[in-house]
């Protein structure tokens, strides 16, 4: 440990830092030791750190790191962006587009000397030398599959956080790439199916004759399903979707779809997003389930998977023979091994007339898309470590930083610890002497409630005949007792109305109107034109009732329809 003295004018601040300051990285971590000094600016300030982006080597990825618009984000910051040259040409984005948002287009050795590197695949191991030393990578790592790999850049004493490894959590879910990627790899396997099925996926009755709407199985009811439910469901296919959480049943039903499920009750329910290993009786039932499936559906895609263990075998060799010629079944979960037995990992290849898509990079073939919501996700986690506005630096107390961090310095930080519980306040017992609530309902007593009612009715009751004896002649009684009973009847009418073809709101206002309009046409005297003042004010009553009573019936269709898909209707 070394400690540093910094003198500023007439003051003298003292710092201590973990290691030498010839190393970079080591900036992060400075602090100030004596109370009242000077305040020394925590972290790396923007204007003094840089971010590389190579181009990716991986076969057949064509995504980069950021999209121009993200280098224009971190520009503005004051941070120095470093773009290997044409590493976004396969995405669509130009060395011009990048140079334009104020990025230096050079070529490797720029990118990776920079003090932070970001990436979308994980480095291969000859891209590991090219890092400098005691610098920080962010990419996709999949720390318990490339072991290897994090040995070799621990030796370059790297900071390397994946970011498949952020938590799943309500803060986190704008850093989700995740959840990003697997949106995109849902949409295109649906276009993917669409491109090599032999019919429409829509219904339609021409002058040739009537087509079938086409029929899809999703098993799976994640980001990557939804998104394909969704995207089948607009393209005009009767979706059918199968999930073993109990919570994906009304999303699934809100796109329009037809969720199955088995007699044998279990929750799927897992960790960070996904499902559970299921029972052995679960799994019997679903899998007849999905045999059944298979007999009647043209497409199935399959999205199960359960982290750090390979992706469950759903639809085996029976159940593909099974189904008709000109089937297509899409595995998004090629990479982990596959859903169905007859997958080939990042092949597209026909087995007994039914087309089977096994590929591993659907995010990649919507190069454009994936880099802009990647590089969105990507640099919105870069940015909030620190203090979010001039320096970038590491709080290790922050679950999001610690729980994406892999290597810190060349130092394992994976697995992380598990979050903190904040415990639940204990319930104070009642103290000794002390009385004891009970929560034994309060017993009826029937002749107080019935004593009360009785009071009530004579108070009225005396109430009326009070006014009777009171009254100057009797017009004026009929006219209370008139006015008496109409209140107590439209009081009933308006709020006992059921707002089963409006809202609530409406069906009131609707209610009144109605009053107001019947009372318009008993004064109205039954001639084609009034003749008189009271027929005149009855008619225009019933001229705006008429209004009101037509605008709620139109502004409640309009509600209703804000909700409504226009491609939902009832197909059976």
């Amino acid at each position: 440990m070394q400690l540093l003295q910094i003198c500023t004018g007439a003051h003298k601040a003292t710092i201590t830092c973990v290691r030498s300051f010839k190393q970079p990285v080591n900036r992060l971590f400075c602090s100030k030791v004596a109370k009242g000094e000077s305040v020394i600016p925590k972290g790396i300030p923007y204007k003094k750190l840089s971010v590389g982006i190579p181009k990716e080597i991986f076969r057949n990825e064509r995504r980069v790191a950021i999209s121009p618009t993200v280098a224009a984000a971190f520009v503005k910051k004051g941070i120095t962006v470093n773009i290997e040259e044409n590493a976004g040409a396969e995405a669509k984005f130009s060395n011009a587009d990048f140079e334009a948002a104020g990025a230096k287009i050079g070529d490797k050795k720029l990118a990776y000397s920079s003090d932070i590197v970001l990436k979308v695949r994980s480095p291969e191991m000859d891209e590991v030398p090219l890092f400098r030393e005691n610098g920080t990578l962010f990419s996709f790592i999949y720390p318990a599959q490339n072991k290897e790999l994090l040995s070799k850049l621990a030796e370059r004493r790297l900071t390397v956080f994946g970011m498949d490894c952020v938590p799943r959590i309500s803060r986190a879910q704008v850093f989700d790439v995740l959840s990003s990627m697997a949106n995109i790899s849902g949409y295109k396997a649906v276009i993917e199916s669409a491109n090599h099925f032999g019919r429409f996926f829509t219904g339609q009755i021409t002058a040739a004759g009537k087509v079938p709407p086409a029929k899809m199985l999703v098993i799976g009811g994640g980001v990557a399903g939804l998104a394909a439910i969704g995207t089948a469901k607009s393209m005009g296919a009767i979706v059918r979707g199968f999930d073993t959480r109990e919570a994906v049943k009304e999303q699934v039903q809100s796109l329009g779809a037809e969720f199955l499920e088995v007699e044998y009750k279990e929750s799927g329910e897992g960790s960070g997003g996904y499902g559970k290993e299921m029972s052995k009786e679960f799994i019997e039932a679903e899998m007849a389930l999905f045999a059944k499936q298979c007999k009647d559906v043209d497409i199935v895609i399959t999205t199960a998977l359960i982290p750090g263990k390979p992706a469950p075998k759903l639809i085996t060799k029976a159940m593909i023979e099974s189904m008709r010629d000109g089937s297509v079944v899409v595995d998004l979960a090629s990479e982990t091994g596959g859903n169905i037995e007859t997958t080939r990992p990042g092949q597209l290849y026909n087995y007994h007339g039914v087309t089977h898509i096994g590929y591993t990079d659907f995010p990649s073939r919507l190069p454009t898309q994936s880099s802009t919501l990647y590089g969105n996700n990507i640099s919105k986690l870069l940015l909030s470590f620190g203090d979010q506005k001039e320096n970038y630096f590491l709080d290790m107390e922050d679950e999001v930083v610690r729980g994406s961090m892999v290597l810190h310095n060349g130092e394992m930080m994976w697995p992380p610890p598990p979050p903190k519980v904040q415990p639940q306040a204990a319930v104070a017992g009642p103290k000794a002497g002390s009385a004891i609530v009970s929560s034994v309902p309060a017993e009826k007593k029937p002749f107080k409630d019935t004593m009360t009612n009785s009071l009530m009715y004579t108070t009225g009751l005396g109430t009326v005949v009070g006014f009777g004896v009171l009254a100057p002649d009797a017009a004026f009684t009929t006219m209370c007792t008139t006015f008496g009973l109409a209140g107590i009847v439209g009081y009933h009418t308006v709020w006992g109305v059921k707002p089963a073809l409006h809202s609530p709101l409406m069906s009131v206002t609707n209610a009144i109107s109605g009053i107001t309009a019947v009372g318009g046409m008993l004064m109205m005297g039954g001639h084609y034109l009034p003749e008189t003042t009271p027929q005149v004010l009855g008619a225009v009553a019933c001229f705006i009732s008429s209004i009101n009573i037509g605008g709620g019936f139109l502004i409640t269709k309009r509600m209703l329809d804000m909700f409504k898909r226009p491609s939902i209707t009832n197909i059976y």
